[in-house]
């Protein structure tokens, strides 16, 4: 809270973490150019070129900045090192919007689908919540693909919008699983647990968990609208000691064949080059009202 007659200190300019290109247009921002990066990192990475990666970031990074941009969904296990880099006198809490749980497994380092399993085992990190998973990811089919430790715990919370998580109970773990059909009420369930606690918050926003005509990205998607995810952010205020965006649309042809292999596992659709100015376009503006309703929560 900020003393009577003192002057607020300004919010810090976002950051872009460009590996990929999709984000331009952004006024103001501050822009960490990382191209060479990009097949190394997307998707997946091994543990040697992530500690590589952090090292590189330690030194490039500015020392102030305000909400992270890190380019497609392909990059959401950024948000670890982003995490890894604040204060940890102060154990706070992590919000992440996201049509898929992050917390699945993957035995050849850390990438986009399993980077909540390593969050959740930073000691600065309290309790997460992943809301508006609609991907099957968290039914009974791919249960075994879960890291199941950190939701038996009670640090991981997964809330999820009509996919079928019955499984969970059977197994001890009803607890850390939040079932609706409808958005509106996943929301308000939410808000309303929000609103018994004052612990510092990270919020991680992926676009996937938006509905695709509110913003088109790079993997299959959920179906929140931008209101959604406003309510959270202001129930947010006063309480964000960070955040991130990812879920950009962009094109990338790997040339490693297993991470081909991988994302041809995992569905994802694939992009029509004649549309993608056009969404990335629609992604900037919602990435404007993303940032200006963040801003408005942190003072």
């Amino acid at each position: 809270m900020i003393a009577p007659g003192s002057t607020p200190i300004p919010t810090p300019p976002p950051l872009v973490l460009d590996f990929d290109g999709s984000l331009r247009g952004l006024e103001g921002a501050q822009v960490v150019p990382l191209a060479n990066w990009q097949e190394a990192i997307r998707f997946g990475c091994g543990l040697p070129a992530w500690r590589r990666l952090e090292a590189f970031l330690r030194e490039c990074m500015p020392s102030r900045y305000g909400t992270v941009l890190m380019g497609s969904g392909d990059y959401h296990h950024l948000s670890h090192l982003l995490l890894k880099r604040l204060d940890g006198s102060e154990k706070f809490d992590v919000v992440v919007f996201d049509n898929h749980p992050d917390n699945m497994r993957f035995p050849f380092g850390i990438h986009c689908g399993s980077w909540v399993r390593h969050a959740a085992s930073l000691p600065q990190v309290g309790t997460i919540h992943v809301l508006g998973i609609c991907s099957p990811d968290v039914g009974w089919r791919h249960a075994w693909e879960n890291y199941l430790s950190p939701i038996f715990r009670g640090q991981v919370h997964y809330w999820t919008l009509g996919v079928d998580t019955a499984w969970a109970s059977r197994l001890g773990l009803g607890k850390g699983f939040h079932a609706f059909s409808a958005v509106a009420d996943l929301i308000d369930a939410f808000v309303c647990r929000l609103a018994g606690s004052d612990t510092p918050v990270y919020l991680s926003i992926d676009k996937d968990v938006l509905a695709p005509e509110v913003a088109r990205t790079n993997w299959d998607q959920g179906r929140l609208g931008l209101d959604d995810i406003a309510r959270v952010i202001a129930s947010l205020t006063g309480r964000l000691v960070g955040s991130d965006i990812t879920g950009e649309i962009s094109i990338h042809h790997y040339r490693t064949g297993w991470k081909r292999w991988l994302s041809a596992l995992d569905d994802q659709p694939a992009v029509a080059e004649e549309a993608l100015a056009r969404w990335q376009a629609q992604q900037l503006e919602v990435n404007r009202q993303l940032l200006a309703w963040i801003a408005a929560a942190s003072r």
